[in-house]
């Protein structure tokens, strides 16, 4: 199932995709997309649910963040070889933990505020894994049955806040808009192999970033495992798996994010998102 949420900041319904791409209604089925909604139970009677008799939306619509009520917003950094090569650190022994804050999480077309005083605002298309069980020390075949899908996230950062700054990166993660998530999250059974999935990103229309998750050092599985031995996975918590190489940073010379650039990223099978920056 590929589960959505539409509608104005703060107003948005939960919704779901028929085989046509077309958008449906669930709010007679669902309050909304959220942590409610994602055990394997939860799911399965969702499954159940006649889509092409619900109510179809037409015409354009805002796609808001595709879970409500993120309880935590992990991420972990360095996860791709040649990404940790460009950004000059060495390849991670373990998962590098970093969190984004929840106020950072926006809709997938959103516009990104870039920060007042900001000189290196950057770009990360990353997979995202949806939590739909919870995880407390669970081995890495037990953390398969955590998960309960996978989404499109841009892991926008700015640089200069999180390296030249304060000596850890939440500070130039976190910032408002920092967070698109969606426009799907998209169950795990829809998803045939997640360690193969192409995923890309785009400024201005040039590509600057293309990889495959089968390149990441640690996979989703592993990086659930990990997580949980430090502490609990609630369902609705997010977790960013990292990002392969083509960011600003790794450029010579670098390249930031401007006002009025414009993102397009996506992975196989996830959709994809559009942004334009504005200063904040």
């Amino acid at each position: 199932m590929k589960l959505l949420r539409y509608g104005e900041p703060g107003q948005e319904k939960p919704g779901i995709l028929d085989g046509e791409g077309n958008i449906r209604d669930l709010s007679s089925v669902v309050a909304d997309i959220d942590s409610s909604i994602l055990s394997d139970t939860a799911l399965a009677k969702l499954r159940d649910v006649n889509i092409n008799s619900l109510p179809r939306e037409n015409g354009s619509v805002r796609y808001g963040p595709c879970v409500a009520n993120v309880g935590k917003f992990l991420c972990i950094g360095l996860n791709y070889k040649d990404h940790a090569k460009e950004s000059g650190m060495p390849i991670p022994p373990e998962p590098v933990l970093f969190s984004k804050f929840t106020s950072a999480i926006c809709g997938p077309n959103d516009d990104i505020k870039i920060p007042r005083n900001s000189k290196k605002t950057d770009w990360e298309v990353e997979l995202g894994l949806v939590i739909g069980k919870e995880a407390a020390y669970v081995s890495e075949q037990e953390a398969e049955a955590c998960i309960a899908g996978y989404c499109v996230i841009n892991d926008i950062s700015e640089r200069e806040f999180q390296l030249e700054r304060s000596g850890q990166w939440d500070l130039g993660k976190g910032c408002d808009t920092f967070g698109p998530i969606g426009p799907w999250l998209v169950t795990k059974d829809e998803v045939a192999d997640v360690h193969n999935l192409g995923l890309w990103l785009e400024v201005n229309g040039e590509r600057v970033q293309t990889g495959n998750t089968s390149l990441m050092i640690f996979k989703p599985a592993e990086i659930v495992s990990f997580l949980s031995h430090h502490l609990s996975l609630q369902p609705g918590d997010i977790i960013s798996t990292g990002t392969p190489p083509g960011v600003g940073l790794g450029f010579t010379p670098p390249r930031y994010l401007k006002d009025g650039d414009t993102m397009k990223l996506g992975i196989d099978g996830l959709g994809e998102q559009t942004q334009v920056c504005t200063h904040a």
